[in-house]
C-alpha cells in the first residue's frame, strides 16, 4: 500500500473514530484512584453519585497540610475535574454568570459614586490618602507622554470577533477589507485623520461604503464564554475600529511598564518568584475576584493623567447591548477590550509600589501579571484594604500569605515541590482528545516523580488511555510538538534517523490544520503587510499612497491569496523532523 493511501485510510479512521462514553467515567476512576488519598475519594463519590453541585462547591486550605506530598494529592484531586463543562447544576453557568456580572456592575456603581465625593467617604482618612496620592504619581510617572504617532503605529487586531464580524470568516484580512464598526465617541476623534493616518485603507473602505464609510455602533455586546464548572465567563465583544486602536493603548502601556521591569509578554518573573516564595514565605501572591468587571469609570478618571483618561475614554465602549437592552457601563472597560488586560496591571503595579513605599518596604520583588501581583507578605494586608477602597475585591481563596503554598501565572508550589494539577474540561470524544488526557497524565507523572523517570502508580490510568486508541494511531511523538500524538520515551518509540545528513529524527504526528479560504481583494495586502512589517509597514501604508511596494514587503505576497477560517480544522497526517528527543525517562 502506498504511503498517500495509508495516510488517507488512518486520517479517515481519526475522523470517524469515537471514544465511548464510558471510558471517560472510566479515565475519571482510574486517575482519582491513582492519587488515593481522602479527597479524591471525595471527588469520586460525589461525581459517581451525580452530586455535582457539591463536587463544584467543595474546596481545599492549604493550612490543613504540613507536608507538600499531601497536599499535591489532594490539590490534585481537587481541581481534576474543577473546570469540567459536562456537570448537571441546579444553575445554569450561563445565569450564574449574569449574577456575578451584575453584581459587580453594581459594585462599580458605588465605587464611581465614592470617588465623585471622596470628601464625603468615611474610608477616605489616613494610609488610604497617602496611597491614593502616591498611586497616582506613580501612574503619571510610567506613563509620562506619547505621541499621536506612537498611538497610529502601534494598533492592531485582536484575534476574535467584533460587533460586526462573527464566524468563521473572523481575521484580520476581513477585518481589514470590511470592518467599520465604531462608536460615536470614538468617531468624533478619528474622523479628521483617519484618513491621513491609514490613507489606503481609509480609500478602500471608501469604495465599498461611500463617502460615510464608518457604521456607528450603539455599544458592545455583552455574552459569554466557558469558564470552570461553576460559572461561565462574561466578555464584551467590542465595535472593530475602537477594539483596532484599543490594541495600540494596550500595546503604549506595555511598553512603559516593560521600561520599569515589568514584560507582560512573559509570565516567567511572576512564576519564578512564586516559587522562591513557597519556600522563603517571604513573598505573597495575591488574586482578584472578577478583576477586570471592577474597574470602575471614577477610579480611572481619578487615578489616569487627564490626557491619557481622555484618549481610553474616546476609545472604551460607554454602552453595552445585553438581550436587546441597552446599559450604560458603570465600569471602565471589561474582558474583550483591548487594553483592560494592561490597564488593571498598571493600577495594581502602581498600587502596590505605594503600598510598599508606605510601610518601608523593598519594592524590587513586585510583580504583576493581569491581576496576579506578588508583594511581601508584610504589605498584604494593607495592600487587601486599599485594593478594597479603589473598589476591587481580593479573592481569599486564591490568594496565599501565610502557608507554604503559592500559586502565580499557571504555577503551583507547596514548599517549592511542583503541584501543578492536571484538568478534564471536555468527555474524551475522539483521538486527539485522549491524547491529551494520556500526556497531561504522564507528564504529571514526571512531575511527581521530581523529573526523574515517571510515577508508577499512573500507569494503569495511561495504560487504559493508550488501548483506546485504535494501533495504527497510536503513534510516538516527543516532549515539545503538542498533543499530536502519544509523548513516549525514544527507546518506546525507535523513530527513524533523518537521513542525507540531516541531525534529528523523522515522526509521523496527527494534527489539525487550518481551512484556507481564497481572497483576492485589498484587505488581504494591507493584512500581509502589516503581519509582515508591524509599525513599519503601518508607516508605509501612512506615507506611500501611490507607487509600487517596496522590495523588501513584496515577500508578504508569498503567503498566497487565501486566509485562514476561523474555527475550521481539518485532520491531517504529517511528516515532521524532531531535533532532538527529549525524554520523561521510564515508569518505576
Amino acid at each position: 500500500m502506498s504511503s498517500k493511501k495509508r495516510n488517507a485510510e488512518l486520517v479517515k479512521l481519526a475522523q470517524t473514530y469515537h471514544v465511548a462514553k464510558s471510558d471517560t467515567d472510566t479515565s475519571i476512576f482510574d486517575f482519582l484512584s491513582a492519587l488515593d488519598c481522602p479527597k479524591s475519594l471525595a471527588v469520586w463519590l460525589l461525581y459517581s453519585n451525580g452530586e455535582h453541585q457539591q463536587l463544584v462547591d467543595l474546596d481545599i486550605d492549604p493550612l490543613d497540610y504540613n507536608d507538600p506530598w499531601g497536599f499535591r494529592d489532594a490539590y490534585a484531586a481537587y481541581c481534576f475535574l474543577s473546570k469540567a463543562d459536562f456537570f448537571k447544576l441546579a444553575v445554569s453557568k450561563e445565569q450564574a454568570a449574569y449574577k456575578k456580572f451584575f453584581q459587580y456592575e453594581e459594585l462599580c456603581k458605588q465605587t464611581n459614586s465614592r470617588f465623585r465625593n471622596l470628601a464625603l467617604d468615611p474610608n477616605y482618612h489616613g494610609p488610604n490618602v497617602w496611597l491614593l496620592n502616591a498611586t497616582i504619581r506613580k501612574i503619571a510617572d510610567i506613563l509620562g507622554d506619547y505621541q499621536p504617532e506612537e498611538f497610529v503605529e502601534l494598533a492592531d487586531w485582536g484575534p476574535g470577533v467584533s460587533t460586526l464580524l462573527k464566524g468563521e470568516h473572523v481575521s484580520s484580512v476581513n477585518k481589514f477589507h470590511c470592518e467599520n464598526g465604531i462608536t460615536r465617541d470614538l468617531y468624533s476623534l478619528v474622523r479628521d485623520w483617519f484618513p491621513a493616518a491609514y490613507p489606503r485603507w481609509s480609500e478602500h473602505l471608501t469604495q465599498k461604503f461611500g463617502e460615510q464609510c464608518f457604521n456607528l455602533q450603539v455599544g458592545n455586546s455583552i455574552v459569554t464564554v466557558p469558564k470552570n464548572s461553576k460559572t461561565d465567563r462574561v466578555i464584551a465583544v467590542e465595535p472593530g475600529i475602537n477594539l483596532w486602536l484599543q490594541k495600540s493603548i494596550g500595546s503604549m502601556i506595555r511598553r512603559r511598564l516593560q521600561r520599569r521591569g515589568i514584560d507582560l509578554n512573559y509570565q516567567d518573573r511572576n512564576q519564578q518568584l512564586a516559587k522562591a516564595a513557597s519556600k522563603h514565605g517571604r513573598l505573597a501572591t495575591v488574586d482578584f475576584s472578577s478583576a477586570s468587571d471592577s474597574i470602575s469609570r471614577e477610579l480611572v478618571r481619578e487615578v489616569l493623567p487627564p490626557g491619557w483618561f481622555a484618549l481610553l475614554n474616546a476609545c472604551r465602549t460607554p454602552l453595552g447591548v445585553h438581550k436587546n437592552s441597552v446599559i450604560r457601563w458603570e465600569k471602565f472597560s471589561s474582558m474583550g477590550n483591548g487594553f483592560t488586560f494592561e490597564l488593571e496591571s498598571l493600577i495594581f503595579y502602581a498600587a502596590a509600589l505605594a503600598v510598599t513605599d508606605y510601610l518601608g518596604l523593598d519594592s524590587k520583588e513586585v510583580s504583576v501579571y493581569g491581576d496576579d501581583v506578588i508583594i511581601p507578605v508584610e504589605a498584604y494586608e494593607l495592600f487587601s484594604s486599599f485594593s478594597g477602597f479603589l473598589g476591587f475585591r481580593v479573592n481569599g481563596d486564591k490568594s496565599f500569605s501565610s502557608s507554604y503554598f503559592r500559586e502565580s501565572c499557571g504555577v503551583h508550589w507547596f514548599d517549592g515541590i511542583d503541584c501543578k494539577p492536571i484538568f478534564l474540561k471536555e468527555r474524551l470524544r475522539n483521538v486527539q482528545s485522549v491524547y491529551k488526557l494520556a500526556n497531561s497524565v504522564r507528564a504529571y507523572s514526571h512531575r511527581r516523580n521530581s523529573y526523574c523517570g515517571c510515577d508508577s502508580r499512573f500507569r494503569g490510568t495511561w495504560y487504559h488511555l493508550l488501548q483506546r486508541i485504535p494501533k495504527p494511531l497510536r503513534l510516538g511523538v516527543s516532549l515539545g510538538v503538542g498533543d499530536t500524538g502519544l509523548i513516549m520515551n525514544f527507546d518506546e518509540v525507535a523513530p527513524a534517523r533523518a537521513s542525507h545528513g540531516v541531525e534529528g529524527f523523522h515522526v509521523t504526528l496527527l494534527v489539525d490544520s487550518g481551512v484556507n479560504q481564497n481572497f483576492e481583494e485589498m484587505g488581504l495586502l494591507l493584512a500581509r503587510l502589516r503581519k509582515a512589517g508591524g509599525s513599519s509597514a503601518i508607516t508605509y501604508l501612512r506615507k506611500n499612497r501611490a507607487g509600487a511596494l517596496k522590495p523588501e514587503l513584496l515577500q508578504t505576497l508569498a503567503y498566497g491569496n487565501t486566509y485562514t477560517l476561523r474555527g475550521r480544522v481539518k485532520v491531517r497526517l504529517v511528516r515532521a523532523l524532531v531535533a532532538q528527543w527529549y525524554n520523561l525517562g521510564p515508569w518505576l
